[in-house]
């Protein structure tokens, strides 16, 4: 079954950092917008960007997964392998921080990807990840 585009709000303190950072770091088209939010289209999907001044810092904890603390919560992609690697090459370049730097979780294992964590100027967790074996990402053994 092929899934429509998935659309997810989140919270932004500024509108031009995150148009700088979306659209221009991470190269997603802008759609429609006003004073208080921007559409960007994540590799087919609908994520919008509302300004919310006041809001309290999104981070809420994290989990320990393969040895890292996942920022929770977080959203994010799976990319195939050769656009996660130049996606994470991008952002070396931009200098964007990794909370978690690019690397591969579950070597030898069911469900072996490589991921990387980041977070928005905003503070928000993206995920982005990629299976060398694209079979994998549901697998339980």
């Amino acid at each position: 079954m092929t899934l429509p585009p998935f659309h997810l709000a989140f919270p932004v303190y500024d509108l031009k950092a995150a148009r700088a950072f979306w659209g221009g770091v991470m190269g997603c088209a802008e759609g429609r917008s006003a004073e208080d939010w921007i559409d960007f289209d994540f590799c087919g999907h609908q994520i919008v960007a509302h300004r919310a001044a006041n809001m309290a810092p999104p981070d809420a904890g994290a989990n320990p997964v393969d040895g890292h603390e996942v920022p929770v919560p977080h959203f994010g992609l799976v990319l195939p392998m050769d656009e996660w690697r130049a996606l994470a090459e991008r952002l070396r370049t931009a200098g964007i921080a990794f909370v978690i730097e690019p690397h591969v979780r579950f070597a030898g294992q069911v469900g072996e990807q490589a991921t990387m964590f980041f977070r928005d100027p905003s503070g928000n967790a993206v995920e982005i990840k990629a299976f060398a074996d694209p079979s994998q990402l549901f697998a339980t053994e």
